[in-house]
Order: structure tokens, then C-alpha cells, then sequence
């Protein structure tokens, strides 16, 4: 996002967080739920987008609009947490439907964090990507856009069913749509960050030829929580194929100590 569109970001996430405050999980639920299928029908609907993101409509004017379409249709609550939206400055009407989505999602994020298994969700979202990954064909059934939502969906849900709950099957539906334009994966691991940023944690993704044991997991946690000063939510990835070593990404840094990475380094410098 541009700066003002943070800005006015900024705003409906303290909406939301006063809110959240109060709220029993299912009411956050089902507010998150609301908030998404508006995302829904902005994704569908350019013109009604392009209107609500207008900076040449007044504030009142732009949240107006959004009563006139919405009100009577989705829950009171929603609606405020969208009016702050469209109250704020945002840049484009792509950055209008990004915001949507992403409080939607966060909205959900904060049901489970009230309802204390927030951790689950960050953990289930993960798992499953995991598993997407290793598997190629599945990874390309989820990916075909050209295979209808709700096929891709039904097959989501075979999946999960009794494997994970109902706030990370949603999340997991938000990611089959392209959460804020990401592909399927990108889209997951994006929701696993935000997850883990409502426990006040980032993550670290490590890749190691072997599991790691509980001693080991919380010393590398600990120095990188040293290191990035906040703590740190490890997901660990067993890959035979790096031969030894460690490989941890955090953001955009990437430590990468494997054999094979070595292994590679050497082979360049001889083929030189």
C-alpha cells in the first residue's frame, strides 16, 4: 500500500481492534465473514470500487455510498468497519479492495485470537501450504484458474475436513480467490505472517535435512528473537535434498548455511 492508503488502513484496524475488545468469537466471525463477501462484490463490481475509492468524494460522501448499498444488508458492525475504510484516503480502487480483504481476514484473526487458538489457525494454514507444495499435482489443481472457484473450493474442503477448523478453511477459500492479487501459495504464507503478527510474532521459515528437537527449535528461536527483537514463530520444513545444515528465511532475509548450498558454491567455483 501507499502511504495514505496505510494511513487510512491504520484507522480500521483501530476500529477493529476496539471492537475485537468486545466481541465474542462469533460475532467477530461472522463479521469477518460479512466483511469478505463485500470484498466479494467489489472484486466483481469495478465501477462500485472506483466510486467508494474516489478522493474526489468527500468522506461523507463516500461513506454515504457505501450505506446506500450495503446498509440493511450486512450487519452494523461491518458496516463501521468499512465506513472507516472508505472514510480514509485510499490510493486506488486495487488498494480499496485490498483493504477490504485484508481487515475481512484480520477480522477473522481476531475471533481466534479471542476464542485462544489463534496459534491453531497459524499453524493449520501452514501445514496445509506445506503439504500443497510437496504435492505438484494438487498444487496445480488449487492454481488452475481456469477450473471454476467452487470446484477448487469442494475440493479444499475434502481435504480439511476434520483436519483443520472453520476459521482456517475460510482463510484457506480467501487464498483460492488471490488473497490482495497473490497466487495460492504467496496467498497462504501472507495469511500465516498476519496470523502471526496478531501474537505479536514473525515468522521464520527453516529448512533443515532433518527435524529439528525441541532444544534445537527454541535456540534458534531464541537468538532470532534476539536478533530481530520480537519473538519468533518457527515453521520447519524437513527437506532431505538440503543434505545438511540450516536454511531460515525471515522476510525478505535469507540465511542459508545447507550443504547443499555449499555443495553448489564449490561446483560454480570449479566450473569457473
Amino acid at each position: 500500500m501507499l502511504a495514505a492508503s496505510r494511513e487510512s488502513y491504520a484507522f480500521a484496524v483501530d476500529a477493529l481492534n476496539e471492537y475485537a475488545a468486545g466481541a465474542t468469537p462469533e460475532r467477530l466471525t461472522a463479521t469477518g465473514d460479512e466483511v469478505l463477501a463485500v470484498a466479494d462484490l467489489l472484486r466483481r463490481e469495478p465501477r462500485l470500487r472506483r466510486a467508494l475509492a474516489d478522493s474526489s468524494r468527500e468522506p461523507d460522501e463516500r461513506a454515504g455510498l457505501l450505506g446506500a448499498v450495503f446498509g440493511g444488508k450486512i450487519g452494523d458492525d461491518a458496516l463501521g468497519l468499512l465506513t472507516a475504510l472508505v472514510r480514509g484516503r485510499l490510493s486506488t480502487p486495487a488498494e480499496l479492495l485490498d483493504a477490504v480483504e485484508r481487515i475481512g481476514a484480520e477480522t477473522l484473526l481476531a475471533g481466534s485470537e479471542r476464542a485462544d487458538d489463534l496459534g491453531d489457525v497459524e499453524d493449520e494454514l501452514f501445514r496445509f501450504g506445506h503439504v500443497v507444495q510437496g504435492n505438484p499435482q494438487l498444487a496445480a489443481a488449487l492454481s488452475d484458474s481456469t477450473a471454476s472457484l467452487d470446484r477448487r473450493g469442494q475440493l479444499v474442503t475434502d481435504l480439511l475436513d476434520g483436519k483443520a477448523g472453520p476459521v482456517s478453511l475460510r482463510l484457506v477459500m480467501l487464498a483460492l480467490r488471490g488473497f490482495g492479487g497473490r497466487g495460492f501459495d504467496a496467498s497462504l504464507s501472507r495469511l500465516v505472517e498476519l496470523a502471526a503478527a496478531r501474537r505479536d510474532r514473525q515468522v521464520a521459515y527453516v529448512t533443515t535435512a532433518v527435524p529439528l528437537s525441541d532444544a534445537e527449535e527454541e535456540r534458534l528461536a531464541g537468538r532470532l528473537s534476539e536478533l530481530y527483537g520480537r519473538p519468533i514463530s518457527l515453521k520447519v520444513d524437513v527437506d532431505p535434498s538440503v543434505v545438511g545444515g540450516v536454511k531460515v528465511q525471515v522476510g525478505a532475509d535469507l540465511y542459508d548455511g545447507t550443504v547443499s548450498r555449499r555443495l553448489a558454491e564449490t561446483r560454480k567455483a570449479l566450473a569457473g
